[in-house]
This record gives structure tokens, sequence and C-alpha cells, in this order.
């Protein structure tokens, strides 16, 4: 009788996680407006906003666009917030139209083994000085007023290229507030210099860190085998002469667009999930055969920002017990700027995040299938699993580590912080020809996106969101990931 009794209990427990399943995707299903999520997807994705780069007037429509569904469904603004916008500084520099160093007998040319990353334009001879990395530490008790500090690129820990960027802005602040004249970084690590002159040889995006003023001049130089920078430690070229004419500088104000829905549960409605994709994509560039220069991006990441939205739509109508923190970024196309900005100063304390749910794609290659970038890694992987399953899905890990995506996207501004972050991928067994042909390129377009496979994953993707929302543990990075320590620390655990 006893065994009987607890037989029954558990079969009623069970049904009863299946009838409160069940009622969570009919909630989905019978909310779910599929020609309004398509029309969505198609504006996006339009060439009317022209590829959405970020230092395109058209980025500004697809925030309105954003902000305005955000304020229809009912989402609310932070506070703190501009509206439903958080406001960037952004500093836009274009190559000069000259650009040189002389030291000692080796002169460098922009473009070839040299870039001018910022600052105005400069001509004349100064004294130089090698501070290491161009770490605070590295100055005391250096004089380097009316010089040009020396660094190695990058820091010990920070070599990734959306780390190389953000310490050089952070080493040239350090360096104008201690009156240097210029900052060159030599560029003296592994990854291929001609492949930095390629990207880096034209009009660049960045956070301006420096309050509105004037940037000193910000230069890489090629120094792969540390020959310049060990003769200038050495004593031998004491100056350089650098002439650097035509640079263009200006700002421009970038746009997160965020908004906030309360939670229904007492307690855990001050934790929040971090529903979170860019909307920026590459803009216009060089025509296909076809003759098409506008690269529209819905794969990347039109739909990820559409699910985003629909999720508005959702959470709105249907509040879970945790709150819902929904943002879409900017300028991730130019090195994760927009989610980097709002994870160094946030709206919503980052120790209340409990979770970003990101997406971001290159493409598909497999309609069966959700590819989680991070899935193994945090304790919510199970309820991810669950939704996607119950959508007719199978949610898969990674399967092109060596592609490096987990760090290419806006979730590692967070987990970083020690918040448990994976991004929500269209699905894909291999980085093969297939996302290629769509990957950066004008082909990635609506009218050749299986729409079918899109309603699937929007839906999938709310339903996993509900799941992390109302778990009743907080989720957490498994046992030994790389981040487990910063998120303990983070989360005072």
């Amino acid at each position: 009788m006893k065994k009987t009794h607890l037989s029954l209990i558990g079969l009623l427990f069970l049904g009863s996680l299946s009838l409160n399943a069940q009622s969570s995707k009919e909630a989905i299903e019978a909310n779910f407006n599929e020609r309004e999520s398509i029309s969505h997807f198609r504006y996006l994705a339009s060439d009317e906003l022209m590829g959405r780069d970020p230092i395109r007037p058209e980025i500004d429509a697809a925030a309105r666009y954003i902000a305005e569904q955000f304020w229809k469904y009912g989402a609310k603004e932070i506070d703190g917030a501009n509206g439903y916008y958080q406001h960037i500084p952004f500093r836009l520099s274009a190559p000069p139209t000259k650009g040189e160093v002389v030291l000692g007998k080796k002169t460098f040319t922009q473009g070839d083994d040299l870039l001018v990353l910022d600052g105005p334009s400069i001509n004349g001879d100064y004294e130089m000085i090698v501070l290491g990395f161009g770490m605070e530490a590295d100055y005391v008790g250096k004089d380097v007023k009316g010089k040009i500090v020396i660094t190695n690129v990058g820091a010990p820990d920070r070599l990734t290229p959306s780390d190389l960027f953000a310490a050089g802005r952070e080493k040239v602040s350090l360096a104008q507030s201690k009156g240097a004249v210029a900052l060159i970084e030599m560029y003296n690590i592994p990854s291929p210099w001609n492949f930095a002159a390629r990207t880096l040889n034209r009009t660049q995006l960045t956070v301006d860190n420096t309050g509105g003023k004037a940037s000193i001049p910000y230069i890489w130089l090629s120094d792969t085998k540390n020959e310049s920078i060990n003769a200038i430690g050495k004593g031998e070229i004491k100056s350089a002469k650098v002439e650097v004419a035509g640079k263009i500088n200006r700002e421009i104000v970038g746009k997160n667009v965020v908004a906030v829905i309360e939670g229904t549960d007492p307690l855990l409605k001050d934790q929040y999930v971090m529903l979170s994709a860019h909307y920026d994509h590459v803009g216009v560039g060089r025509p296909d055969a076809n003759g098409d220069s506008i690269y529209n991006g819905a794969r990347d990441n039109a739909v990820g920002t559409v699910a985003v939205m629909n999720a508005a739509r959702y959470f709105a109508e249907n509040p879970p017990k945790r709150s819902i923190l929904l943002c879409a970024w900017t300028a991730e196309e130019k090195g994760l700027l927009g989610s980097r900005y709002f994870a160094d100063n946030p709206l919503i304390p980052l120790d209340k995040i409990i979770y970003n749910f990101n997406i971001d794609n290159g493409g598909y290659n497999d309609t069966s299938i959700i590819t989680v970038i991070g899935l193994g890694r945090t304790s919510a992987d199970p309820l991810i699993a669950k939704a996607t399953q119950e959508f007719g899905l199978e949610a898969i890990a990674d399967p092109s580590p060596e592609q490096g995506l987990y760090d290419r996207s806006d979730n590692v501004n967070f987990a970083r912080k020690g918040i448990p972050s994976p991004t929500f991928s269209l699905g894909f067994r291999a980085f093969d020809d297939e996302i290629n042909k769509y990957y950066h390129q004008p082909a990635d377009q609506v009218d050749n996106f299986d729409l079918d496979y899109a309603v699937k994953y929007w839906k999938s993707y709310i339903l996993s969101a509900l799941y992390i929302a109302n778990t009743a543990e907080q989720p957490v990075w498994k046992a030994g990931d790389k981040y487990e320590e910063v998120g303990k620390k983070l989360y005072g655990n």
C-alpha cells in the first residue's frame, strides 16, 4: 500500500508538470502573432535600413522601431535610461590621408606597417619612453610629459581582438592624463598583422572614454619580432618623427534599446533575466555577383531581434516570477560595443541580473535543431533543452568550438562579469559553406529564410526564457567553468 501510495503521488506530480508545461506552451501559441512577427523581420532586414550600420543614420530608424514595439506591448522604461534608450558616446575615426612614423632608419607607413587608430593630426620629433603594457603601475616614477609612450599591444590577459581595442582605449586615456603627446602600441602578438591592417585601415567606431575631450594620437606599429621596441628600450633610438595628416574624428550617439517587465513573485521579482540580441549589422559593402551591396542581416541578427521583441509581447501580458530585462544592443559588429557599454554602465545592478539569454547568429544548416553556444556550462541547460523539445527541436552544444563563437558575441561581456550567459543560435552542425553563403553577405535576406523554422525558433526562445524566469533555483555556472569564481563573487555565493 505504501509503495502504491508513493507511486500515485509521483504520477500526480509528473502529471502536474506535464500540464504546466502544456499550458505554458499553449499560452505562447495563443499569444503569438505570426504575421506581425514576420512583418517585424521583413522591416528590420529591409533595404530601407541599409544594413543597420551603427555609423549610418538608418540605425536610428531601427532603434526607434524596436523601442516603439516595447512601448506598444507594455514593457516599461528603466530608471536612468533616456526613454527606451541607453545613450552611448561613440567616437568615429577615419584613416588619415597621411600617416608616417620614422624610427631610426625605418619608416612606417599608414596601411602597410602602421595604423593610426585615433587622435588628431600631429607633426614633429618627439622623445619616446617604453612603459611595458602601459598600465598604471608602469607609470610609477616615470615622467612622460611631452613624450610618446611606447607599449606592447593589449595586456597579458587581454589579447582577443575586442580586448585589444578596449585595453588600447584605456591606455590612451591614461597616457593622456599623464601628459603624453601620443600612444604607440607595438603589434607583437601571434595574430597576423595583415589581417589587422585590412580590418582597421578604414573607418572605426569606438566608445569615447575621453569625456568629450580630444584624444591624443593612438597608433599601432607592426613589430612582430620586437626589434623596434627593444631598440627604443635600450636607448638605441631616442626619438620618433611623426606625421599624421587629414585625420577625421567625430562624435556619434549610439543607442541600446532597453526596457523592463516586472515579475510577479514578491521575492524573485528583484532578480532579472536579461533577454538580448544585437540589432545592428555591417551596412553597405562590396557588391556581390548580382550587384547587391546592401548587407541586410536577416540571420545576423534581425531574426534574434525579433525574438526579443516577441518576448516583450508575451511577457508584458504574461509576466513570470522574475523580472525580464529586454536589451537590443547596438554596434556588436564594431566590437561588441553596445553590450560592453551596458556591462560597464549597467542600468540594473549586475548582481540582480541572474541570467543573460543572448541571441546572435551566422546562419543555419539544420532546421531540426537549436545550437546553444555555451550549452553545457550553466545549470539552466535542462530548461532550454526541455523548451526546445516541446516545439519539436533539439538543443545541441556548439559544434564548431574552433570558431571561438562564445567569445565573439555580446554574451561574453556579461560572462566576464560573472553572469551565466549562453547564446541561443539558429541550428548549425558545422560552420560550413551553407553558413558562409549568407554570413556577412548581401544574400542574408528574409526571402531565402525558412519562415516556419523562424516561428519555431521564436517560440522556443520565449518558452526557454519562461522556464528560466520561473525556476525556483537561480541558474549558476557549472563547477569548473572558467567564469564560476567570478560568478560566485558577483552573487556573493
